[in-house]
């Protein structure tokens, strides 16, 4: 089992930015991947960058070059750097993680096993 605890979340105004921080705890080492998931008001849930345990990462294209995703491994913490915050940001997001192996499809939310509780972003224009 794994627990996922985010925090960070917050109001801001556009174009300011954000630090999302999931806390993780259980059995990491079974882990292959972790990402961060957005689910906008009215809409389905949606990954937004993942990263493996060899380091690759992946992002959605509506938040390359604004999104960084990084692993604290001194706090065994999972980061989502959030710059250049636009409206169509707000939601709630998601910490999630898996232990399937090396997939190809690793933004897809489907392959994720676990998930924190979530936490709100609002950007206002």
């Amino acid at each position: 089992q794994v627990q996922l605890v985010e925090s960070g979340g917050d109001s801001v105004q556009a174009g300011g930015s954000l630090r999302l921080s999931c806390a993780a705890s259980g059995h990491l080492p079974d882990l292959y991947g972790m990402a961060w998931n957005r689910q906008a008001p009215g809409k389905e849930r949606e990954g937004v960058a993942c990263i493996d345990t060899d380091g690759s990462t992946k992002y959605a294209d509506s938040v390359k070059g604004r999104f960084t995703i990084a692993e604290d491994s001194d706090n065994n913490a999972l980061v989502l750097l959030i710059n250049d915050l636009e409206p169509g940001d707000t939601g709630m997001y998601y910490c999630a993680a898996r232990d399937n192996g090396f997939i190809a499809d690793s933004l897809r939310r489907n392959n994720y096993k676990y998930w924190g509780q979530g936490i709100q972003v609002t950007v206002s224009s």
